[in-house]
């Protein structure tokens, strides 16, 4: 067991090229696209001379792979900084004692709500939950307006979602089951199961399925559904729930690693993803939403201000996401 472990922490080590390691360094993992992050952490070295040596997720394992590896590697980290897609995996990274406090000067005017209150982790630039529908198959009367709808019997086999054990599909079932109770949760997950709903490979996936009618719609993130309007499809999008239950907001999050390599490198990352000018970038490249006020974006990106929140508690959201784990493998499995 011991020489496993040595061979693997040698990997780990080699992968990073650990090697090449100074001051000058500062290694993050990722769960956001690449597409989208990588441009960030490249003005970030233009504008610092700091290196960044970045740690990608795949699309289909999307948040869980480098959130494992960070927990594996808690003894000995490797990364400096995690940038996630959602807050839940900042959570649990701070529950296992992974990450330290960090409170950015940057951060100051972002509203409260989407920061941890100790520190462990801040949010910036928010994607929301939606349905992407394909406007050939469905008219804007026909279409969805509660997610419970999705369990209609006249969108039976016409509904996709994103395999939930990944990405912020399982965000948002993990929510679901914090606002809804595990009964009502489960009952609404079997009902769709029964209603034939398509399980895609990612929220990517989702997207294409809509896109080219193999589904009228499918629950997505605004950045995926912004894409694709972007390139032309003939689709729109719905933020359900809009008199009820509400949207679930989704943050970026940034946390600083305990014990990380170069954690002085680390906080100067973090206060520029933080900053407005990187929240303008990301509105401009994926239409993610600024949480800090007066940041210029384009046309078509949606407005915090007009969105109804789903009002959850992301601490619980994050626990339970962690204890319904294997029920979540039950149902995608079955």
């Amino acid at each position: 067991m011991k020489r496993t472990w040595f061979l693997l922490l040698m990997l780990v080590l080699l992968s990073l090229g650990c090697g090449e390691r100074s001051k000058d360094v500062v290694v993050v993992y990722t769960s956001v696209d690449q597409v989208f992050s990588e441009p960030i952490l490249r003005d970030f070295e233009n504008a610092t001379g700091i290196k960044v040596k970045a740690l990608y997720d795949t699309e289909e394992t999307k948040s869980t792979g480098v959130l494992n590896r960070l927990i594996a590697e808690k003894a000995h980290p490797q990364a400096d900084v995690f940038w996630s897609g959602d807050p839940v995996r900042a959570i649990v990274l701070k529950n296992k004692g992974v990450s330290t406090a960090y409170s950015s000067p940057m951060a100051a005017d972002i509203d409260p709500v989407f920061k941890d209150s100790a520190g462990y982790w801040t949010g910036f630039s928010a994607r929301a939950r939606v349905l992407l529908y394909n406007k050939k198959l469905l008219t804007k009367e026909d279409v969805p307006t509660s997610i419970f709808d999705l369990t209609k019997e006249k969108y039976k086999g016409k509904v996709a979602i994103a395999n939930p054990l990944f990405g912020t599909t399982t965000f948002q079932i993990s929510a679901l089951f914090s606002v809804l109770g595990d009964e009502k949760a489960k009952e609404f997950m079997t009902d769709l199961k029964t209603n034939r709903v398509v399980v895609a490979t990612s929220n990517g996936d989702v997207k294409k399925q809509v896109v080219k009618g193999q589904v009228a719609c499918g629950l997505t993130d605004t950045d995926d559904a912004h894409e694709a309007m972007q390139e032309g499809a003939n689709v729109d999008i719905v933020f359900l729930d809009a008199q009820g239950l509400g949207s679930l907001i989704m943050p970026n999050t940034v946390s600083l690693i305990r014990s990380g390599p170069n954690p002085e490198k680390g906080k100067k990352l973090m206060d520029y993803l933080l900053s407005k000018e990187t929240e303008a970038k990301l509105a401009a490249s994926c239409a993610q939403m600024p949480l800090h006020k007066g940041v210029v974006v384009p046309p078509g990106v949606p407005s915090l201000d007009k969105i109804q929140p789903m009002k959850i508690d992301y601490g619980k959201t994050a626990q339970k996401l962690e204890e319904i784990q294997n029920y979540l493998k039950e149902w995608a499995e079955n």
